[in-house]
């Protein structure tokens, strides 16, 4: 483990989960015919960002001062990532959130760990739907659920 990089992405993930919070509270706090504004669905999101940063950054405090073993760091699985997330950040509007995020997710899951496609299809597939469900018809808020073209 590297002990420098993952103080290093605890920090920045927190900047960027304070930056969502933050951000968020600067859309309009309701919208028409909905229970749920659209600010809080970035805002939980920044949240749980900050919170898992501010956990590994206290388990980086735990890290032994020598590692035995160095492992070399995962360049091309943190550029794909985060590409991914670029696209999935660009797109969002135009292909709505379930596709979206089914194959942000579908990337995500074979990027961390090839192997077994079908079973990121059907986790990737059951947490956009279901996310989706919950917070668009149960809590009646609002995301771009699919393109106009596919309707």
């Amino acid at each position: 483990m590297s002990k420098t990089f993952d103080r290093v992405a605890a920090i920045a993930f927190l900047a960027v989960g304070a930056l969502f919070m933050v951000e968020s509270q600067r859309i309009s706090k309701s919208a028409y015919g909905s229970a749920v504004g659209p600010n809080v669905f970035p805002f939980l999101l920044g949240l749980v960002l900050a919170l898992l940063s501010i956990k590994l950054l206290l388990e980086t405090m735990r890290y032994a001062d020598s590692c035995k073993e160095r492992q070399p760091l995962q360049y091309k699985k943190f550029f794909i990532i985060l590409i991914a997330a670029i696209l999935y950040a660009a797109l969002l509007e135009t292909i709505g959130y379930v596709i979206t995020t089914f194959l942000f997710l579908v990337v995500g899951f074979q990027t961390m760990e090839k192997g077994a496609l079908w079973k990121s299809v059907v986790i990737a597939a059951c947490f956009s739907l279901g996310v989706y469900g919950l917070y668009v018809k149960l809590l009646q808020g609002t995301l771009p659920s699919w393109p106009i073209w596919f309707q």
